[in-house]
């Protein structure tokens, strides 16, 4: 097809992800080695020691046989519930062959034909308060490998990211941008989270993405040839990744070229994604069952005590709040899509129950600044609010500020900011940024008197019918007492004394 005609043509892209999730196990797949959980690159891996988190197994030893962890089975078996998907009752390891220096076998344990989950969906809220079903192909156990930590003159193996127990879910290739693809990942992270099966912890590499993109006409039922691009551990950057490779691979094609299946991986810097490797087949991984582990069996008994043993989940929880809280949909989506998020929540109202606030009745001023000004700050620095210096005490102390009107809602918003940088006291940043509102009738009145002396047109305007002018006179007060001034407070001085 000449690049003319391609020219005209409207794209579609095709979004499929492979997601990595590591699983909170303390000892690692198939061997006692504890999990490390610290970062496992660079001078930190130095520093926590190389390979200290070894053993024959892990390390692959001749002679080293591997024992399956059954904590593994039952956090795969919470994953395929919670997502919906079918538990095989047989299930099979196999041997992944490829040669890589972080590879000790030369070969990893995953699953292939037969894996642990098959079939499932995740109902992923979308922007205007809509949800989105997308399939989910397959939930599947295998092993990490090390990691090749490269120094300034030279690089080592540290195997002490080897054996770590890892589930892939992958999903049916049915999202179209990459706002969908950013939705479905931050669902599936809630799900873990909540779970308990993950730690979710985006930098160490606990939850980390290979996202396959591809273009095709729009409606051509034909897939396009795809591209993998690995290991993208932030949602942001995975929208984003998707985004430069979508228009990448059109503009190849309105150029006449044609794209090649390859891996290739992020560069957040740049923002453009680099051509890696040739992107192999299953074929080329020489799959067969791995003969030193025996087929999995599962008794249906097992998977239903596993079933009723999981947790509240987020749909489950953000139907809870809309119905006996009374938030709406988006705000409990928000506050529910983050475990961290909804535990901090609970906390907060906790706390002013204790302090004799009806829970029902304070939930939404919570929940306001919890989508708003907090949500904002989780996002602008990436991370969650269990790590940051606002804790439950401080919002409850906020939301109380605002209740008694001792700040105003714009004024709370900025006390949140400075304790989010400080971690101080709530009543301490009321009082250094001076945001403590005037409530003293005897201080406002002189004011409000001073703006009806200079203004005799409008208060005629206003006597005569013109009752708009309400909000001109509210402002011009508020101005005078320097935005201090309880605006309801305010509102009734005014009236009262132009009417008066």
């Amino acid at each position: 097809m000449s690049s003319s005609v391609t020219s005209s043509i409207e794209f579609e892209t095709v979004i499929g992800l492979e997601v990595h999730v590591q699983l909170a196990t303390d000892t690692k797949i198939f061997c006692g080695c504890r999990v490390a959980r610290l970062p496992s690159g660079g001078q930190a891996a130095i520093e926590v020691g190389v390979n200290m988190y070894t053993c024959p197994v892990c390390s692959a030893q001749p002679g080293a046989l591997p024992v399956l962890n059954e904590k593994v089975l039952d956090f795969a078996v919470r994953a395929g519930l919670a997502t919906h998907c079918k538990i095989r009752t047989d299930s099979v390891f196999s041997r992944k062959n490829y040669f890589y220096p972080d590879l000790p076998k030369g070969y990893q344990i995953s699953q292939f034909d037969k894996p642990i989950c098959e079939k499932g969906y995740l109902d992923v809220p979308m922007k205007g308060g809509a949800s989105k079903r997308f399939g989910i192909t397959r939930i599947h156990i295998e092993e990490d490998a090390g990691k090749n930590v490269h120094m300034e003159s030279f690089s080592l193996v540290n195997l002490n990211r080897a054996g770590v127990p890892l589930l892939e879910v992958v999903s049916e290739p049915e999202m179209r941008t990459p706002e969908e693809a950013g939705a479905y990942l931050r669902t599936l992270y809630s799900v873990v989270t909540y779970l308990g099966i993950c730690d979710g912890n985006l930098q160490e590499g606990n939850f980390r993405c290979d996202a396959n993109v591809s273009v095709r006409p729009k409606g051509a039922e034909k897939f396009g040839t795809r591209t993998e691009t690995k290991n993208v551990n932030s949602f942001r950057f995975v929208e984003k990744a998707i985004e430069y490779e979508t228009a990448r691979q059109i503009e190849v094609i309105r150029a006449g070229g044609k794209i090649v299946q390859e891996t290739r991986l992020y560069d957040s810097d740049k923002g453009v994604t680099i051509s890696m490797r040739s992107k192999e087949e299953a074929h080329d991984y020489r799959y067969f069952p791995e003969p030193d582990l025996i087929p999995l069996k599962f008794e249906t008994l097992f998977i239903e005590k596993v079933r009723e043993s999981l947790p509240e989940l987020p749909e489950e929880k953000k139907l809870r709040y809309v119905e006996k809280l009374g938030l709406s949909a988006y705000d409990a989506g928000v506050v529910t899509g983050s475990k961290a998020m909804a535990g901090f929540f609970e906390k907060v109202l906790e706390i002013l129950s204790g302090r004799g606030k009806d829970a029902a009745a304070i939930a939404k001023t919570v929940a306001n600044l919890l989508t708003g000004e907090v949500a904002r700050l989780c996002n602008d620095e990436e991370k969650e609010i269990s790590e940051s210096k606002l804790v439950p005490e401080h919002l409850a102390d906020v939301v109380g500020f605002v209740a008694d009107s001792v700040v105003s809602s714009t004024g709370a918003k900025q006390v949140i900011a400075e304790i989010w940088k400080s971690g101080e006291k709530a009543d301490a940043a009321v009082e250094r940024l001076g945001l403590k509102q005037v409530s003293d009738t005897s201080a406002l009145e002189p004011a409000v008197d001073r703006i009806i002396a200079a203004n005799p047109g409008q208060v005629a305007e206003f006597r005569s019918g013109k009752e708009k002018l309400l909000g001109f006179f509210v402002g011009q007060a508020m101005k005078e007492t320097g935005g201090k001034a309880n605006p309801g407070l305010l509102k009734d001085i005014v009236l009262k004394k132009l009417k008066g």
